[in-house]
């Protein structure tokens, strides 16, 4: 089967277009009138580059105690969570054990456990 391509030749012109970049442009501050304009030298100091400008004042103050509380928490709930996991494929590989042992036709299969005196 041979492809299917366009009879006209806009078509075809339309397929290979070249897009023009355009840089972006930093968009300018509030009141900055340009290098003659009399606000411009508070703005010609470029903004310091980490996260400083998306700060807020907070209205209560950080709770480290509490935070630590939860960081203790969420721990021990990952611990937790963690180990019952284990315990959950720990159990279900024996249970497959003895399943494919007892699908086998062996007799042996069940594991006496033997009292230390």
């Amino acid at each position: 089967m041979k492809p299917q391509r366009p009879i006209t030749s806009e078509a075809s012109d339309d397929e290979h277009r070249v897009l023009q970049f355009r840089p972006r442009v930093a968009p300018r501050p509030l009141g900055f009138r340009g290098p003659s304009g009399g606000e411009a030298a508070e703005h010609d100091r470029p903004e310091p580059n980490d996260l400083s400008r998306y700060e807020r004042p907070r209205e209560e103050p950080d709770d480290f105690r509490h935070r630590m509380l939860a960081n203790i928490a969420a721990f021990a709930f990952t611990v937790a969570l963690t180990a019952v996991g284990i315990w959950l494929a720990m159990n279900i590989a024996d249970l497959r054990r003895t399943q494919d042992c007892v699908l086998m036709g062996r007799r042996d299969c069940v594991r006496i456990s033997v009292p230390n005196f």
